[in-house]
């Protein structure tokens, strides 16, 4: 994680949870709790929420679907060519 998109959050947590902590840290051997909870929403996170797509990422799709629409100018397909292409 960059300095750019990090917050300070100042907590109190359970026992259980700092112990938790330290052997996440411990085990990807991570600086601090801090870096442990960042290793778990990176872990779960996409469970809960989405991710945002990388700009490069983006283009890429963009750049697909302006040759797919260049190679397929106003094509249209029937539901029976679709399902001809499924092989229904």
């Amino acid at each position: 994680m960059s300095g750019s998109d990090s917050v300070v959050i100042n907590t109190r947590v359970k026992g259980y949870t700092s112990r938790v902590l330290g052997v996440v840290k411990e085990k990807f051997g991570l600086r601090d709790k801090g870096q442990a909870v960042d290793k778990i929403a990176e872990i779960v996170g996409d469970e809960f929420v989405e991710r945002e797509a990388k700009d490069e990422y983006v283009r890429k799709i963009l750049a697909i679907h302006h040759e797919h629409v260049k190679k397929h100018p106003g094509g249209r397909m029937s539901d029976k060519e679709l399902d001809e292409l499924c092989g229904m």
